[in-house]
């Protein structure tokens, strides 16, 4: 008992880590736009964004409980397996950041459950109802951001049409800081609970825990570990969503910010884990295209599709890897 009290501090230990790698490789999803625009600058936007990350995560457990118990049978796994699967996710994590790729901690995750779930007992652990119900989620989201954003902005150019371009970004400057703050508030909510699905499956699968509730100190800990990474801030990241994927002004990055926390905040509410990334990167291609579809510097939007479509298969071939060097422990 003794070790495996131990082994499960250690897989605490390393969902915190992953969470806060999440927080420094997602800062930009929240901040990327104001940075953009100069708004805020980078240092007043990370506080901001790690506040709000921390606020967000009290606000919905239901995406902790579907990661913790709809995409593998929590009876079904070993806390070796969440070890290899997190050693895969937070891996993935620091080498995307470091190279400046805006690719999902989501399907990171995702990929790294599922792999070091196979290797350790096949697919027939596998909730392949919340499994599918995940991956389309994580399909529609961008595209999602990208028409919601797109029909928006429309509007609001419609909306502005006998404005001065200066009159209309001097009114935007503060609805912006408003729409960032509430990405922030959403990325919390949806992010951080990813954290505590997994620390809740590890309560469960070494029989501290019945059931797939989600206690206090679990929820405490995850949100103080993604504020934390957010206030680290992945700079890189930030460059490539705030300027290097389509030029910004205050407006655009309000209706792309505005779009993107009012999808995650809803389907976070419904418990569906989606991608950030995904969906502020879809919401800011959609502004870019209503304004000018060559606006879209569509050689930085396609090398950050090719690593999201890499993300998922990448990950799950790490955590099989990564599992069955350290079954051995089992």
């Amino acid at each position: 008992m003794p070790d495996v009290l131990w082994l499960l501090i250690f897989v605490i230990v390393l969902a915190l880590i992953f969470d806060f790698t999440n927080g420094w490789h997602d800062t930009a999803n929240a901040i990327a736009t104001v940075v953009g625009t100069r708004t805020l600058s980078p240092g007043k936007a990370i506080i901001m964004a790690a506040l709000l990350n921390l606020a967000g995560a009290f606000f919905s457990t239901e995406v902790a409980k579907t990661i913790g118990s709809e995409i593998v049978d929590p009876s079904g796994v070993t806390l070796v397996v969440l070890v290899a699967a997190l050693l895969s996710v937070i891996i993935w994590n620091i080498v995307t950041v470091l190279m400046g790729l805006p690719t999902s901690s989501s399907h990171a995750l995702l990929g790294s459950l599922l792999g070091a779930a196979i290797a350790y007992k096949g697919i027939g652990v596998l909730q392949m109802k919340g499994i599918i119900m995940i991956l389309v989620a994580l399909i529609v989201s961008p595209l999602l951001g990208g028409v919601v954003s797109y029909c928006l902005m429309k509007f609001i150019n419609q909306l502005f049409a006998n404005c001065t371009p200066s009159k209309v970004k001097k009114a935007f400057r503060p609805l912006q800081i408003l729409s960032s703050a509430f990405m922030a508030f959403s990325h919390g909510t949806s992010d951080a609970q990813k954290a505590m699905g997994i620390i809740t499956m590890a309560l469960v699968a070494s029989g501290y825990q019945e059931g797939n509730h989600v206690q206090t100190w679990v929820m405490l800990s995850a949100g103080l570990a993604m504020a934390l990474g957010t206030a680290m801030g992945g700079r890189k990241v930030i460059h490539t969503i705030g300027s290097r994927l389509s030029r910004l002004e205050t407006p655009q990055g309000f209706v792309a910010e505005t779009s993107a926390a009012l999808l995650l905040a809803t389907i976070a509410k419904i418990g569906i884990p989606v991608s950030t990334t995904h969906t502020i990167t879809g919401s800011i291609i959609g502004v870019g295209a209503a304004e000018r579809i060559r606006s879209v510097r569509w050689s930085i939007a396609n090398k950050i599709i090719y690593a999201w479509i890499f993300t998922l298969p990448g990950t799950v071939l790490m955590g099989s890897i990564l599992y069955l060097i350290l079954h051995v422990f089992e």
